[in-house]
């Protein structure tokens, strides 16, 4: 069985985070390993509570997956702090990790920053050029290419000069009332647009996690990148596509959407 890391934050609520790695990497048919960066309290409605591991015990999290399971792909969700950031590369670059694919979480939604200037600057030096490849939204790959992004001309411009300058594929992700589930992919020798279906669901909590999860897993068992995009693309419509509807909040996705045998069925009365 092929084997995938992921490199993120706990999610106590299941849906994002490593969770939705784990069950991510699981329904995508790769055994999931995991290097913890934080614990968080939260559920659907928001997070109250954030705390950080050390960077020298993620490094010795990294140490004994590498030497022992070595992971076919590597996923790096969320990390807040320059220093675990430098702890990642420096392990990542020791182990010759393969397969990186990088969810640049650094803008929320509302447009807020979710890391410091300093954790973001770490970011570009040290942990973009590792990857195979980094998935941001719109406003992350602005602040990636200096630039504003309005229009699909902008964004194949901004995924262009983001290859061109950290020579890492980029699947910009389409949204932010801009070509919305559609979404670009430029590397070396592809240009190609990935055109979504638009699924009328709230609940879209850990849909990055999910995307850059399933390239992973995909890339793992030896799909090309074009591939393995669009194999993810099509899990991440059919698990928001079963409308899964938990808490109070943007609930979580039905990642087991496709599984189906005798262990998953309910009790018969």
């Amino acid at each position: 069985m092929r084997t995938a890391l992921s490199i993120a934050g706990s999610d106590s609520s299941g849906g994002a985070g490593i969770q939705a790695d784990i069950k991510t990497m699981t329904a995508n048919g790769v055994f999931a390993m995991t290097a913890v960066t934080a614990l968080t309290a939260q559920n659907t409605t928001g997070v109250s509570g954030i705390m950080e591991v050390t960077p020298a015990f993620l490094a010795e999290q990294l140490d004994r997956v590498f030497e022992d399971i070595f992971p076919d792909a590597v996923k790096i969700g969320m990390v807040s702090s320059a220093a675990l950031i430098e702890a990642i590369a420096d392990k990542l670059t020791e182990y010759k990790a393969k397969n990186i694919v990088l969810d640049p979480v650094m803008v929320a939604t509302s447009g807020a920053r979710l890391i410091s200037e300093e954790a973001i600057d770490t970011l570009k030096k040290r942990l973009i050029p590792l990857a195979e490849v980094i998935t941001p939204n719109i406003p992350e790959a602005e602040v990636l290419a200096g630039t504003e992004i309005r229009s699909a001309d902008d964004m194949e411009k901004a995924a262009e000069q983001i290859f061109a300058e950290y020579g890492c594929a980029v699947l910009l992700k389409g949204g932010h009332q801009l070509n919305d589930a559609n979404d670009l992919l430029v590397g070396r020798g592809v240009k190609k647009w990935f055109e979504g279906k638009r699924i009328d669901n709230p609940n879209t909590h850990g849909t990055g996690c999910t995307l850059s999860s399933a390239i992973a897993s995909n890339l793992a068992k030896g799909y090309a990148l074009d591939e393995a995009v669009e194999r993810a693309k099509r899990y991440i419509s059919g698990a928001l596509a079963a409308m899964l509807d938990l808490g109070h909040g943007s609930g979580p996705m039905d990642h087991a959407f496709a599984i189906d045998n005798e262990f998953t069925a309910e009790r018969k009365n």
